[in-house]
């Protein structure tokens, strides 16, 4: 009997695990507009960015993780961390924060990845205007 209550208790964990991701990223980024950064190999991935709290979600698409660039029928996975990564850093460059570095990753799924990231400037201020990559919308 205990056994199966814990088994229960286990299922219930891991379906609500999805729901609590999803509610994080919904109440992080949803009010955000995507911007796109592209990595060296032409690859084009949204990116979420959170300035006030350093912290960016970098978004991939089903499609790309297949077929994208670099991959020569290898598995995604095996470059997912380095095409994440990479295309974080280039994000930060590209809008002028040469400054900041990459200090943490969370990989939610194999289309999204939120990366904390440190500079030395101090965090701007709401309303301040910084530069903004393209969106697609």
């Amino acid at each position: 009997m205990r056994t199966g209550l814990v088994g229960i208790a286990l299922l219930a964990g891991l379906a609500t695990a999805g729901c609590t991701t999803f509610g994080y990223i919904s109440h992080t980024y949803a009010s955000l507009k995507p911007q796109v950064v592209t990595t060296g190999c032409k690859d084009p991935y949204e990116v979420f960015d959170q300035r006030q709290t350093r912290r960016m979600l970098i978004v991939s698409n089903g499609l790309r993780e297949v077929a994208g660039c670099g991959l020569d029928g290898a598995d995604p996975a095996l470059t997912r961390r380095q095409r994440f990564s990479e295309a974080a850093t280039t994000y930060l460059q590209e809008t002028d924060r040469e400054t900041c570095r990459i200090i943490g990753e969370t990989v939610f799924d194999d289309l999204r990845t939120e990366f904390v990231y440190a500079c030395a400037e101090p965090i701007e201020k709401p309303g301040t205007k910084v530069r903004r990559l393209p969106g697609r919308y």
